[in-house]
């Protein structure tokens, strides 16, 4: 063979080689990656998120769960609380993935498994920094479909172990045998949703985004009755007249777990997520539940799976408190009676309901005793706020 014959040989075989190793490299085992998670916030006079202290009262996660050395417990105010967004992973086979998710104008406060949280930057006791951000990292996700799913558990019950009811792949990150990637956070950004209430209890829902909002709901228990009402296709505005009552909790799950499904959740997954809020969605108030358009969300929490995965669904609940004629009715009679069981009742949204009712005329006297039975309230570990 001469050496004009050689030269297209190993140009072939050099193309042949390149062809193999990209077949090689490539990834065979599709992954499919469901996200699920909410976000917490109170609306103002004028409809939209205020400040409040989120990290507030009792611990509700088990001991397991990491906390990030970057957050002071109590002291931060921000508007929103990122509770409990989890990540699971569908897989036919075993796979390794690095999974990373930022939180702009945000900083991740709990997690688990073991993973690499960003530093950041707080503002204690004051308003959240607008230029803080946090990054958490999972490198060598190995996603086990096989393993048996022996996850860690404490005594104690707890809403956190509701996740793991799907059938999703286990994952381990070194030691950290999990259903999920869980990570928590607070943070400063705008919702694209704001509601007022008004005068004749009627709710004003705005569309801020540029994106239809796919559902909102008002829910209102006042009582131990239940009612509540739903809008599809939120675009502009809506007002959304007080639910009639009647309802029950078990017919709003339903729903709420329809609209999750329809939203590209498995129906495992819808449910595991209402039933890891139940004791907190349905709890006494008035609300609204919306659906974050998924833009909204990849641009506050950008998500990054290596190897890409086939495909990702992310599912985001808004929860916006509203401070109703009615809650400040009942908030100022337990003040006037010092009836700290119905103080507590109000939970972590206490001081930013109070903030409210404290807006209004009142005696100096008055005020300074109101003042008094709040600090010994957040003070008393015994009558702290539900998580």
């Amino acid at each position: 063979m001469n050496r004009l014959s050689i030269r297209p040989a190993l140009v072939a075989a050099g193309v042949l080689a390149a062809a193999i190793a990209a077949t090689t490299n490539a990834d065979p085992r599709p992954v499919t990656v469901h996200e699920w998670g909410t976000f917490t916030s109170i609306a103002g006079k004028n409809g939209r998120a205020v400040p409040w202290q989120p990290l507030g009262g009792p611990a509700d996660l088990p001991g397991f769960v990491r906390r990030s050395n970057d957050v002071g417990k109590g002291l931060l105010t921000a508007t929103v609380r990122m509770e409990t967004p989890v990540l699971y992973f569908y897989s036919a086979q075993e796979a390794s993935v690095d999974v990373s998710v930022g939180f702009r104008q945000g900083l991740i406060t709990e997690y688990f498994p073991r993973a690499i949280v960003s530093p950041g930057s707080l503002r204690f006791g004051g308003p959240f920094a607008s230029g803080a951000a946090h990054t958490i990292a999972w490198r060598d996700v190995r996603i086990q479909p096989r393993a048996l799913p022996e996850f860690p558990v404490e005594p104690t019950p707890n809403h956190y172990y509701a996740a793991r009811e799907t059938d999703a792949s286990p994952v381990q990150v070194g030691r950290d045998l999990e259903r999920f990637l869980f990570y928590r956070g607070v943070g400063s950004f705008e919702l694209p949703l704001k509601a007022v209430v008004g005068d004749d209890g009627q709710v004003g829902v705005t569309n801020t985004g540029s994106e239809a909002i796919p559902a909102v709901m008002l829910f209102e228990n006042r009582r131990g009755r239940i009612s509540w009402r739903l809008h599809r296709g939120l675009n502009g505005q809506v007002r959304l007249a007080r639910p009639t009552a009647g309802g029950d909790v078990a017919s709003m799950r339903r729903e709420l777990e329809r609209v999750l499904v329809e939203e590209g959740l498995f129906e495992k997954e819808a449910i595991a997520m209402v039933e890891t809020w139940s004791d907190s969605w349905f709890e006494e108030g008035t609300r609204l539940f919306y659906v974050l358009p998924r833009r909204a969300v990849d641009s506050v929490l950008p998500l990054e799976i290596r190897p890409a995965a086939a495909d990702i669904v992310r599912v985001f609940v808004g929860r916006l408190e509203l401070v109703t004629a009615a809650s400040l009715t009942d908030l100022g009679e337990a003040l006037r009676t010092n009836d700290r069981a119905k103080l507590t009742r109000f939970g972590r949204f206490l001081r930013p309901f109070a903030d409210r009712f404290l807006e209004a005329p009142l005696a100096s006297a008055d005020r300074a005793r109101f003042e008094t039975i709040l600090e010994a309230v957040y003070s008393n570990p015994s009558e702290g706020r539900a998580p």
